[in-house]
C-alpha cells in the first residue's frame, strides 16, 4: 500500500540551470509565484546551485535580494536550496565562520530546507554545515551523491546516509545528478533505504538517459517520500522530469498528490512564454543521450566541454573516452561540482597535451594532497607522488586547516558594503561581487546626483541622502 508522494518543484533553480544556463531573471519568477504557492508542493528549490554566482556575474542581480523577493510572494510552500556543503555555492572549501554565517543569513532571509551534499560523500565536509542549519531553526536534508563505480555499491550509499543521520540531518536526499540511476536499481536501493532509516528519502534525478520516469515509479513504489520535477517547459533534457506526466500517471492511485492539472497547465503555460526571453533556451538539445551511462557526464559538463574545445570539437569523443580514466586515477569521485569540473578540466588536457597529466591543474594536485577530503576509491601512492612528489597529504576535516575568513572579507569591501550579506557574497566569489558592489554604487550616486539636480531646479537645497 503506498501513501500520498510529496514533490519539490525545482524549476526555479535547476530547471534553469540544467536548460537555461542559469539565466532565469528574478523578474520573471514572480508573477508565477502565486500559482505556484497554490499548487500544494512539498518545496520550491528556488535558490543555490549556480544561481547565487550567476546573478552576480551575468544578471546584476543581488542574489540575497531575489530570494527575500522570493520568500515575500510564497506564503504557504517551503522554499529549499542547495548547498555543496563546505565549498558552500562555490568551488573551494570555505572556512566555518563565512559557512556558519551564509547559511544563518540564507534561513534568515527565508530558506526552510537545505540539502546539502559532497562531491566525494565525504561526511565531515557536511558536518558544520548540517549543525549550523540545525541550530539555525532550517531542515537540514543531507544528501548521498549517486554514481556507477567499483567502489560505491548499496553498502555504501546506505552507510553515508546512516552517518548523516547520525548527524541530526532530518531527511535523506538521493541524488542521481547525471540521471544514470537505473529503475530497478533504484526500487532496491530504496526499499534497503527505507528498512535501514528512519527519516523521509527525497530523490532527485535527471532525464538525461531517458529513464528518469521509470526509476521514479520503481522509487515511489519501494516507499520513497519525495521526488522532484519541473514545470514542462524547464523540465526533459538535462533537467529534470516534468511535472505533469507523473501527477497524471498517479492520479487514482494511493500516490496521487491531489494537484490541479490546470493550474500545472497554467505555470507551463505561463513559462513557455517567458522561454522567448531566453536565447540560451533555444540551444537545449532534449533528446536522450544513453552515452551518458557510459561517461557519467552531467549536462552542465558537456556544455563546459564544447566551451574549452571551441574550434577542437572534433576532439570531443577523445575527451568523453578520457574522463572515465582520469575519474579512475583520482579514486572514482562522483562527477558533480566540484570535481565535475575537476576531471573535465584534466581530461581536456590530457587530450589537448597527447600526453596523460603532462599539465596537471592546481585542483586535481590539492585534491592529491586531500585539500577536497577523502577520495572514494584508493589513489595508487605512484600516481600520486608523480603529480605532487613528497607533498603532504592531509588526513584532517580541510576546514580545519583555513583560518577565519569574514573580517578579512569586510575589510576589502568596506568602502561600498552596505549590508552583511554582501560580505558573504565578497567572500564566496570576490572579483564578482566586487565588480557587482561597484556597479551598484556607481548607479546609486548617479541615481542620487540626478535626484540632487531636480531639488535645486525645485528650489529644495536639502541634502539628498546617498
Amino acid at each position: 500500500m503506498g501513501r500520498k508522494i510529496k514533490i519539490t518543484d525545482t524549476t526555479l533553480r535547476d530547471g534553469h540551470q540544467s536548460l537555461w544556463a542559469t539565466r532565469m531573471r528574478t523578474e520573471d519568477m514572480l508573477p508565477i509565484l502565486d500559482k505556484m504557492d497554490a499548487v500544494g508542493f512539498y518545496s520550491l528549490e528556488v535558490w543555490g546551485g549556480a544561481t547565487f554566482d550567476s546573478c552576480l556575474r551575468y544578471l546584476n542581480e543581488d542574489p540575497w535580494e531575489r530570494l527575500a523577493l522570493i520568500r515575500e510572494g510564497v506564503k504557504n510552500t517551503k522554499l529549499q536550496m542547495l548547498l555543496r556543503g563546505q565549498n558552500i555555492l562555490g568551488y573551494k572549501h570555505y572556512p566555518d565562520d563565512i559557512l556558519t554565517r551564509f547559511i544563518e543569513k540564507a534561513i534568515e532571509h527565508g530558506i526552510d530546507i537545505i540539502r546539502i551534499f559532497d562531491a566525494l560523500n565525504d561526511v565531515r565536509n557536511m558536518q558544520k554545515a548540517i549543525e549550523v542549519t540545525k541550530r539555525a531553526g532550517g531542515i537540514a536534508e543531507g544528501t548521498v551523491v549517486y554514481t556507477i563505480s567499483p567502489v560505491h555499491d548499496i553498502a555504501h550509499y546506505i552507510s553515508t546516509a546512516k552517518e548523516l543521520v547520525g548527524l541530526g540531518c532530518d531527511q535523506i536526499c538521493l541524488k542521481d545528478m547525471a540521471g544514470i540511476l537505473k529503475p530497478y536499481l533504484a526500487k532496491e536501493l530504496v526499499t534497503q533505504m527505507k528498512a535501514a532509516l528512519d527519516v523521509p528519502i527525497h530523490i532527485h534525478t535527471h532525464m538525461t538517459s531517458g529513464m528518469g520516469n521509470m526509476m521514479y515509479m520503481q522509487a515511489i513504489e519501494a516507499g520513497v517520500d519525495i521526488i522532484d520535477t519541473a514545470s514542462a517547459p524547464l523540465a526533459m533534457g538535462t533537467s529534470q522530469p516534468a511535472t505533469g506526466p507523473i501527477v497524471a500517471t498517479l492520479e487514482g492511485t494511493p500516490y496521487d498528490p491531489g494537484f490541479d492539472a490546470n493550474l500545472l497547465s497554467e505555470i507551463a503555460e505561463y513559462f513557455e512564454g517567458v522561454k522567448v526571453k531566453y536565447p540560451e533556451s533555444k540551444l537545449v538539445d532534449k533528446s536522450v543521450d544513453i552515452n551518458v551511462l557510459k561517461y557519467q557526464v552531467p549536462g552542465g559538463m558537456l556544455s563546459n566541454f564544447r566551451k574549452q574545445l571551441e574550434g577542437q570539437l572534433d576532439k570531443l569523443p577523445a575527451v568523453l573516452a578520457e574522463v572515465p580514466q582520469v575519474r579512475k586515477d583520482l579514486g572514482y569521485p562522483p562527477l558533480v561540482t566540484p570535481s565535475s569540473q575537476m576531471v573535465g578540466a584534466q581530461s581536456v588536457l590530457n587530450v589537448l597535451n597527447g600526453e596523460r597529466y603532462k599539465m596537471v591543474t592546481n585542483e586535481v594536485k590539492n585534491y592529491l594532497k586531500g585539500y577536497y577530503g577523502t577520495p572514494p576509491g584508493a589513489i595508487e601512492e605512484d600516481f600520486r607522488r608523480s603529480i605532487i612528489g613528497d607533498a603532504e597529504v592531509i588526513t584532517v576535516r580541510p576546514a580545519e586547516l583555513l583560518e577565519p575568513g569574514f573580517e578579512e572579507a569586510k575589510k576589502a569591501i568596506a568602502d561600498y558594503m552596505e549590508k552583511e550579506e554582501d560580505v558573504l557574497s565578497y567572500a564566496a566569489f570576490p572579483q564578482v561581487a566586487e565588480k557587482f558592489l561597484k556597479q551598484r554604487q556607481t548607479k546609486k550616486y548617479k541615481v542620487n546626483f540626478e535626484t540632487l539636480e531636480q531639488n535645486e531646479k525645485e528650489g529644495n537645497d536639502g541634502v539628498h541622502p546617498i
